[in-house]
């Protein structure tokens, strides 16, 4: 690097406020401590995250088959710390005697082959950006173990929770300029959340595309109170091709951002002419949707869906294999209460609660790990409270609000759109997986909203009272992780 980038690099972070940094090396510390607890390969997927990588790393191509073809040492590793034993069993538990490490680490020590059957299990669909990055902190633990590559893999992860915690106080410096020290209660309220720590210490784009999201959320932020330069645009674009190239899941908020980019240049349009309007859009456009043009033109070469499982999952509705009013149906019941006349998807299930609520309170391993059930019931109360003090300070500068309605449809359309990605995606797979739902984590690429919400919370206390009330908020948030994590610790070690 040469001292011109080493300068400007200085004068980047030093434009970082140090608030922002804590919440930084809060995030990735926590991530950290959760990699640690979390047993090797009791996190969702991770070991057909794992096998991505090991495919990519090995052999320089990505996988080609959706079966669980992983490599010799992979399955050795497995077997040895009771995986699939363990796996969705609360009552077993990982290794623990040292008498197991050791003889794991000599099963371990032996040269097995690397190179599996090419198959990646759920992750072969997946865009190859994060395994891609994840080659590095395996190929620098090329002389240890599986076990010490998978934790310098998981340390990257954390490292993307770094930058979660990082452009959620960043989105919130832009859309709640008012009261600095609310950023740090919404920051600091990511860089502890139990389910970004859970999901960021293990190996799972998931992670990546958290960072993502929240970055994405801040450049909308940042344009609406500043306005949408060249060089914004750029950005945002950029954001949006690493989005894309990330995870599928990114699609769902291509069309808010879309919406989002079009109104912005339309605003500066209106006062710079109409050849800035063009210049501003079709550059970014051009950069934020190209991975997905290339990904749809080499499907429609090869003969595949031209957006892969994206278009299976549209594709059942359109070809007359499902019904939209019962999809949109399926959906709704998703995220809230049945309506009398609708068919009902999830028996008597309450999906708003037993789903989102108590996954977001506590919901961990193989989705198997949880809490006592009292312990989601005392946690309504001071969601409650958070909820109500939101609502005040919303009610309070109701006339910032009116001003600022397209700024906030945006971030409404960016959120609408994961909802309905993740529901389609469900109800396209009700029929090979009646009794499975989404996941608590889907709904995390929002999360710089919930950072707003946890800061709204804090300033509605009033003045006086905000900021004793933002240290509670915070170290709700802290009781809640530790404790999650100690109920891991129990799962697997008790």
């Amino acid at each position: 690097m040469s001292p011109g980038w080493r300068g400007r690099a200085r004068k980047a972070l030093s434009r970082v406020p140090t608030a922002a940094r804590m919440c930084v090396l809060v995030a990735f510390l926590n991530a950290a401590c959760w990699s640690l607890i979390t047993p090797p390969f009791q996190a969702p997927d991770e070991p057909d995250h794992f096998a991505y990588v090991q495919q990519l790393a090995e052999t320089g191509s990505l996988p080609s088959s959706p079966a669980e073809g992983y490599s010799e040492e992979e399955n050795v590793a497995l077997q040895g710390l009771k995986q699939k034993a363990i796996f969705l069993s609360p009552t077993a538990h990982t290794i623990s005697l040292r008498s197991e490490q050791v003889r794991l680490d000599n099963e371990l020590a032996a040269p097995f082959a690397k190179r599996g059957a090419g198959g990646a299990g759920t992750a072969t669909s997946e865009p190859p950006l994060y395994y891609a990055l994840q080659t590095i902190p395996y190929g620098l633990g090329s002389g240890g173990t599986i076990l010490e590559r998978l934790e310098l893999m998981r340390l990257l992860s954390a490292v993307m929770a770094a930058l979660t915690a990082l452009f959620v106080f960043l989105f919130l410096r832009e859309a709640l300029p008012g009261a600095p020290w609310a950023w740090t209660v919404g920051g600091l309220g990511v860089a502890l959340a139990p389910s970004l720590g859970f999901i960021s210490g293990a190996v799972n784009p998931d992670t990546m595309l958290f960072a993502v999201c929240a970055a994405l959320f801040y450049c909308f932020a940042r344009a609406f109170r500043r306005g949408l330069t060249p060089r914004l645009a750029l950005m945002i674009g950029g954001v949006m091709a690493v989005g894309f190239l990330t995870k599928l899941n990114f699609l769902g908020l291509a069309p808010g951002a879309l919406l989002g980019l079009v109104l912005l240049a339309r605003r500066e349009g209106r006062t710079l002419g109409h050849a800035a309007y063009y210049r501003l859009l079709a550059p970014c456009l051009l950069i934020g949707f190209s991975p997905a043009i290339l990904y749809a033109l080499v499907n429609m070469a090869s003969g595949h869906p031209t957006l892969g499982i994206i278009s299976k999952a549209f594709g059942g509705v359109i070809g007359g294999h499902a019904s939209i009013p019962h999809e949109l149906s399926y959906i709704w019941q998703l995220y809230l209460p049945r309506l009398p006349w609708m068919h009902s998807y999830f028996g008597e299930l309450f999906t708003t609660r037993q789903i989102w609520f108590n996954g977001q309170v506590g919901l961990y391993g193989w989705l198997d790990t949880v809490f006592p059930g009292w312990v989601y019931d005392v946690v309504l109360l001071p969601v409650a409270l958070i909820g109500v003090l939101c609502v005040r300070e919303l009610v309070i500068g109701r006339t910032v609000l009116r001003a600022r309605a397209t700024e906030l449809i945006i971030y409404a359309a960016m959120s609408f759109g994961v909802l309905m990605l993740v529901g389609i995606s469900g109800y396209q797979n009700i029929s090979l997986y009646p009794t499975e739902f989404a996941e608590p984590r889907y709904v995390l690429p929002m999360l710089a909203l919930w950072g707003a919400v946890l800061a709204l919370a804090a300033r509605g206390a009033g003045r006086r009272w905000g900021p004793v009330a933002g240290v509670l908020i915070v170290t709700l948030v802290l009781t809640q992780d530790i404790f999650s994590q100690l109920q891991v610790i129990a799962r697997y070690y008790g």
